[in-house]
Formats: C-alpha cells, sequence, structure tokens
C-alpha cells in the first residue's frame, strides 16, 4: 500500500484538530477512479456485519470513553456503528441518495454521545477510526482485485478524507448544540429549584435531590441576602410587602440562562463565596448564605460587606435547613426595607424595632399619627427642630450632653425643645412605656415617609 495511505491512517490515533473545509474542492478523481472506488465500496456494503464487529472492537481496545457504553449496551452501540457504516459507505456509492440520510445519522450520534457525557474527542476519534478502517479496506479489497488499480483509488483519497472531515464537522456542530441544550437545562433546573427554596414553595420530597443539586447541606444553617439599588431604582423600599413575590420567575427569566455571572455586591474574603448562590428578583438580587455556625458570623459579615454607593442591603436572621430558606428571604426583605434610602448594610438582628415598624406599615403608620400627630400643627421648619433634637437624645441613650454636642447646641436647649415636645403631645419621655412608643414613632416617621 502507498506510503501516503500509511502516515494517515497512523495519523488518526492521535488528537489532532478537524481541518478547515475549503469552500471548493476541485477532485482529482476521474471516471476510471470513481468506478474502482465504487467497485471496493460494494464489496464493503455486502461485508458490512464483519466490518461493524472489527469497528466495534477496536473502539473497545483504543478509546477508553466507549467502554461504559459497549459494556452497558453492546448491542445498542453495535447497531449504531452499523447505522452509521451502512450511510457513509452507501455515501460513496450513491452520494446524492445517502448524504442527508448520513448527516442525520452523524447529528443523532452526537446528540446521543453528548447527553451520554462521552468527550467530543472521544467522539471524533471514533469517527476518524471508521474512516480509517473503510479507507483501509477499501485499499485492501482493490489489491486483492487489481493492485495496479491502487494508484487510480489514491486520487480519490482527498474525496473519502474529506467526506469524513465533513462527518466530523457535524458530530461536533450536533455534540456542542446538545451541551448548550443540556446547560440550558441545568441551569434552568437549578435556577428553577432555588426560586422554588426563596419562595418557600419547595416540595420537602424534593429537598434532598435540591441539596445534591446545589451542593448545599439539607439541614444546614443560611441566612440569606437582600441586595437592592438605593434612590430612584424602583428596589423594595419601605412599602413593599413580604409577599412581593421577589424571586418571581419573571425576575429570573429577564436574567437569561448563565445571568448575574458578577454578583451585585462583594463579599469579603473569607465568606462563603465559593456556595453562594445569586438569584434575581424584580425588585432585588437574594443570595443564599451558608454559614459554619460560628458567633457573630452575620455581624461580621455585615460589617465587611463591599456595598457600592447608593445600594442598599438586608442580611436576614440565620434559619435551620434548606426547608426554611423561604421564611430567611422574608426576613432579608424586612433588613432591605429598613435600610436608608441612600444606602448602606442592615443587618436584621440589630434593627429589630425598625423591622417591627416596617413589618406592619398599617400600624406603624397609625403609631407615628398619635404620637406625633401635634407637631404637624407647627411651622415645618420648627417640627423638624423638635424632631432632630429627639432623635439625637434618644441615639445619645437620654443624655442632654452628648446631644447637645451632636446638635452643637448647648443641653439646656436641648432639654427646653424635650420639654416642648412633652407639652405639645401629652408624652412623658421619663416613662418607659411613652419612650418606647415616640422610639417607634420616629423610626416609622423615617421609614415610612412624613415629616
Amino acid at each position: 500500500m502507498p506510503q501516503v495511505v500509511r502516515s494517515r491512517i497512523g495519523a488518526l490515533h492521535g488528537p489532532s484538530p478537524i481541518p478547515p473545509l475549503p469552500h471548493r474542492f476541485r477532485s482529482l478523481a476521474d471516471r476510471e477512479s470513481v468506478e474502482v472506488l465504487h467497485r471496493a465500496a460494494r464489496v464493503l456494503v455486502a461485508s458490512l456485519p464483519a466490518l461493524t464487529d472489527r469497528l466495534v472492537e477496536a473502539l473497545y481496545a483504543q478509546e477508553p470513553a466507549y467502554r461504559a457504553a459497549i459494556d452497558s449496551d453492546r448491542a445498542g452501540v453495535w447497531q449504531e456503528v452499523h447505522h452509521s457504516l451502512r450511510h457513509n459507505v452507501g455515501s460513496l456509492i450513491q452520494p446524492r441518495e445517502f448524504r442527508e440520510p448520513a448527516h442525520r445519522t452523524s447529528r443523532w450520534i452526537g446528540e446521543v454521545r453528548a447527553e451520554q457525557g462521552v468527550p467530543l474527542d472521544a467522539v471524533l476519534h471514533a469517527f476518524r477510526m471508521g474512516g480509517a478502517m473503510v479507507w483501509q479496506d477499501l485499499v485492501d479489497e482493490t489489491a486483492r482485485r487489481d493492485p495496479d488499480d491502487i494508484r487510480l483509488l489514491v486520487h480519490v483519497a482527498a474525496d473519502v478524507w474529506n467526506f469524513v472531515d465533513e462527518h466530523c464537522g457535524v458530530v461536533a456542530d450536533a455534540y456542542r448544540q446538545a451541551e448548550r441544550r443540556q446547560s440550558w437545562r441545568r441551569e434552568n433546573r437549578q435556577r428553577l429549584m432555588v426560586a422554588a427554596l426563596l419562595d418557600g414553595t419547595a416540595r420537602i420530597a424534593d429537598l434532598a435531590e435540591a441539596a445534591e443539586m446545589l451542593g448545599l447541606p439539607e439541614q444546614g444553617r443560611y441566612a440569606v441576602l437582600a441586595v437592592a439599588g438605593g434612590i430612584g431604582t424602583g428596589g423594595a423600599g419601605p412599602g413593599a410587602g413580604a409577599g412581593s413575590a421577589a424571586v418571581s420567575r419573571a425576575g429570573a427569566a429577564r436574567r437569561g440562562p448563565g445571568a448575574a455571572a458578577r454578583p451585585p455586591v462583594e463579599l469579603p474574603a473569607g465568606a462563603p463565596g465559593a456556595t453562594v448562590l445569586w438569584h434575581p428578583g424584580p425588585d432585588a438580587e437574594f443570595a443564599i448564605l451558608p454559614l459554619a455556625g460560628s458567633s457573630g458570623e452575620l455581624s461580621a459579615l455585615a460589617a465587611a460587606l463591599d456595598v457600592p454607593a447608593g445600594t442598599r442591603a438586608g442580611i436576614g436572621s440565620a434559619v435551620e435547613g434548606l426547608a426554611a430558606l423561604g421564611d430567611a428571604r422574608r426576613l432579608a426583605e424586612t433588613a432591605l426595607r429598613t435600610c436608608p434610602a441612600s444606602g448602606g448594610t442592615v443587618l436584621l438582628d440589630e434593627h429589630l424595632p425598625d423591622a417591627l415598624v416596617v413589618s406592619s406599615p398599617a400600624l406603624a403608620g397609625a403609631l407615628a399619627d398619635r404620637v406625633l400627630g401635634p407637631l404637624d400643627r407647627l411651622d415645618p421648619a420648627d417640627r423638624d427642630v423638635i424632631v432632630e433634637t429627639l432623635t439625637a437624645w434618644l441615639d445619645a441613650d437620654g443624655s442632654a450632653q452628648r446631644a447637645g454636642a451632636r446638635l452643637y447646641c448647648h443641653r439646656n436647649t436641648v432639654l427646653n425643645r424635650l420639654r416642648r415636645f412633652e407639652q405639645l403631645t401629652g408624652r412623658c419621655l421619663t416613662r418607659p412605656r411613652d419612650a418606647v412608643e415616640v422610639s417607634l414613632a420616629l423610626a416609622a416617621r423615617r421609614l415610612l415617609g412624613g415629616a
């Protein structure tokens, strides 16, 4: 056999890239060469079962990625190889009749192997092994009938190998399309599972599967982080209710597969960033935070969270198990609603009074009107001075001296303003119950709007 044939076959056993096909190829074959090819190919058609046996054995011996498939379903692999050889060898004799069926077979093989997880390199190697075996049999049959005809067969070698390369391209394209579909289905399934967990609609029976799919412990400790833009972004503000469908499928669809590759905030070094799962909602982004269980873990995370200017972040309380992630999401939304409109980070456990206010806006508004309503009859500037002084005094733990330092006024001025507040509202700031109501009323005005 000519050296060119041996060297081409030998090159098949190592990985090699598929050469680009020329837009047009001028064949060297003449009528006599084609007749030699057809005679040899007809003999191959008649002996396809034996050729299939040899190719399946060669695949088992030379391509490890195919061994599991052959061990589990040798008959199925044999039928696949036989079907492919029948169409491909038939294409050498009747290209018009067999070209499209051969392409369909190659596309089907590419899709099936992608779904089975067989590496693409292994699939292409298998196709080239089949091409090499067919070519070798064509050469051997031609040499058996008339050795002088081998010189004519070489003229169609380029056509034969271009055919093999063409089908390798068809297989690779089908394989990659199937991979993309698989990736999209996997990502979409994960996204829907995360959405169900955060919605609190995941079935208990599905939790074990969700844990395996997401790489999270079913009974671990978790918190949820909610992130939204600042002023003018339409984020989940104080008026949003806990049932705002923050993890709706509409939000997920808007992002599309593979979205949210860059999180809206940067987690600090040492945080569980490798296992954090982000999920988009219509009003906020949510992150599931697996916790190690150490004391002060959430406080440290909130303090170190890198939040861009104008962005608001709320971290809910810790919960136990994936089944409680719906509660964790609602707690994170509550924390987010207590965050200032100008931005920042709020840890719910450190702002529980504010959380009470935003959790019941109607009642909080009624309390604010009852406690602070008399101030609304004042001139706005006068009213704002009293509210500012009252807030500074509460923030200073009832110290008129420290409140005056914050307001750049004398402590007596602070005391005079506080007495005026008591006279206008009938409240006594030294009475614990009144002090609590005043504090909650101020929080309601600040968080829900108003004076």
